[in-house]
């Protein structure tokens, strides 16, 4: 089953060319979305996975909409995936781009005042 998903901006709310495309395309069933694009809230578009049973195919006409859900996998999948780092034994912390060598070389660099930029 194709299950379409069509969401209108605020200031544009006219959606009857998307469901129209939606409907041409197939659908048999179609949600509709009025809601800002910036709302994390998507209530439309979560039924309509809800809705969705295996081997149906979403069918989206506005591609911001894939975006934003991607958005949201990453928003709940990057805390799961530190929490199991740190649960590994690994640090919150980035490597150092400078050894320690390095570094004061760097210093000593920067102190010389015959070395100008």
């Amino acid at each position: 089953m194709l299950i379409g998903c069509a969401r209108a901006s605020t200031r544009d709310r006219r959606p009857h060319l998307q469901l129209d495309a939606l409907r041409d395309a197939g659908c048999e069933r179609v949600f509709q979305e009025t809601a800002s694009g910036a709302r994390r809230d998507r209530t439309e578009l979560k039924s309509a996975l809800e809705f969705m049973r295996r081997g149906d195919s979403p069918i989206f006409t506005v591609f911001s909409a894939i975006a934003e859900l991607e958005r949201e996998s990453n928003r709940e999948r990057t805390p799961a995936g530190l929490d199991a780092a740190r649960n590994r034994g690994r640090k919150d912390e980035r490597p150092r781009a400078l050894s320690d060598k390095d570094l004061k070389q760097a210093h000593a660099r920067l102190a010389d005042p015959e070395i100008t930029v």
